[in-house]
């Protein structure tokens, strides 16, 4: 029988959805299972934005220009002009969701062997990508003991080798829901810029902020245009996720050049969700101002109940929405699996995205769990009364 890749092989599989099974599964048997494993907020989608495609008078469906169309280029640099960020519609490229401008920038950037620093705990697809392109991830722990701030900057100097081509961090973070402050920006622009690498930055929970903090653009940071490449997407912050829609912004033009080769390889992003993303972008900023106040909301009642079970540690978030949870066991995807299997509360159970995939270290993580706190008030209540009964008698089995 002829065999599959090597690099096939190495694809890690994701760990938010490699329990679908066992979720499918408790389903058929008339469990109904409450998600907490998934960022797919349930806040409705601006109606503005699926009004445009309703309303659109296409009579072919055609291809749309490859880097996006120059309309909506234009008015996302004009909403990034808003955020003190200052680009042309040059310095941008529409991709297939944040996920395709992740896979470009990788390729466009490193080559097989070379090596990219990432703070961990980080989103798992970030693994997925870099061995789909041959390159190698190399971690810095960030604990849970400090929420998950950026590692101390010496530790990454000791991580640079001559194999070194970037940095790359997500803010807020995913899983764990971490703000960057400004000075640890800093920080790592000057990094960068001693050691001649990219900075990357996948930002698109840019808009949740909260506690009075601010969210700090890498592409506002003085003299970084060589170095700096910013990752964004429609998905989370107009809860499109469907859509598909997202960004590659950098005013390097090497490296626009270069990502537009892998962008002609695929034609062009989906020509609908364009229609819907650049409507998406005329949003009044009251929709930001009551889903911010939403969240805030979701993760103080999160946090509060989660205090109520011993023996856990909480990271507290100070943006996007998720948060890692360090649990009293010792195998986070085993537990995760049993409550959709053995367990339920008057029919119901949850499921949690383990957090040993969101690590590149072998053997970490593998006591915690993200939850993703999209739902309304009561379900997440519900869902953390179940995981607290659970806990107790996954630990007595």
């Amino acid at each position: 029988m002829p065999q599959v890749s090597q690099k096939g092989l190495q694809m890690p599989s994701s760990p938010i959805r490699k329990l679908v099974p066992y979720a499918e599964a408790a389903k058929k048997q008339g469990i109904h299972v409450i998600h907490l494993n998934i960022g797919q907020p349930d806040i409705k989608t601006p109606k503005i934005a699926l009004d445009a495609v309703r309303n659109s008078n296409i009579d072919v469906l055609a291809y749309s220009r490859t880097e996006g169309s120059e309309t909506y280029r234009e008015k996302i640099a004009a909403y990034y002009a808003k955020h003190d960020i200052h680009v042309g519609p040059n310095d941008i490229i529409v991709t297939t969701g944040g996920s395709e401008a992740l896979s470009f920038t990788m390729g466009s950037i490193l080559d097989e062997g070379d090596e990219i620093i990432i703070p961990e705990p980080f989103y798992a697809n970030y693994n997925g990508f870099a061995t789909a392109n041959g390159v190698n991830v190399v971690p810095i722990i960030s604990s849970i003991e400090r929420n998950f701030a950026l590692p101390p900057i010496n530790e990454f100097e000791k991580k640079i080798t001559s194999k070194t081509k970037a940095i790359l961090i997500c803010n807020p973070g995913n899983p764990t829901g971490y703000l960057y402050e400004h000075h640890e920006i800093e920080q790592l622009v000057a990094l960068v810029k001693k050691h001649n690498l990219f900075l990357v930055a996948d930002e698109v929970y840019r808009e949740f902020a909260y506690d009075g903090k601010q969210h700090h653009s890498i592409l506002r940071e003085p003299g970084i245009e060589d170095h700096a490449i910013v990752v964004d997407s429609v998905s989370k912050r107009y809860s499109m996720c469907g859509a598909r829609i997202g960004c590659i912004v950098s005013k390097n033009k090497e490296v626009m050049q270069t990502a537009m080769k892998f962008a002609q390889a695929r034609l062009s992003p989906p020509t609908l969700a364009q229609i819907a993303g650049e409507a998406a972008l005329e949003t009044p900023q009251s929709y930001f101002d009551d889903v911010i106040t939403e969240y805030v909301s979701r993760r103080n009642l999160l946090l509060t109940e989660l205090e109520k079970i011993d023996g856990i540690k909480v990271a507290k978030p100070s943006g996007a929405f998720y948060c890692v949870v360090e649990l009293p066991i010792t195998d986070a995807d085993d537990f995760a699996q049993w409550l959709l299997e053995s367990f339920n509360i008057d029919g119901e159970t949850v499921m949690v995205a383990p957090a040993g995939g969101f690590y590149a270290s072998q053997g970490k993580g593998i006591n915690q769990i993200r939850i993703a706190y999209v739902l309304e008030k009561n379900r997440l209540r519900k869902a953390v009364q179940i995981l607290k009964e659970g806990l107790k008698e996954y630990r007595n089995k």
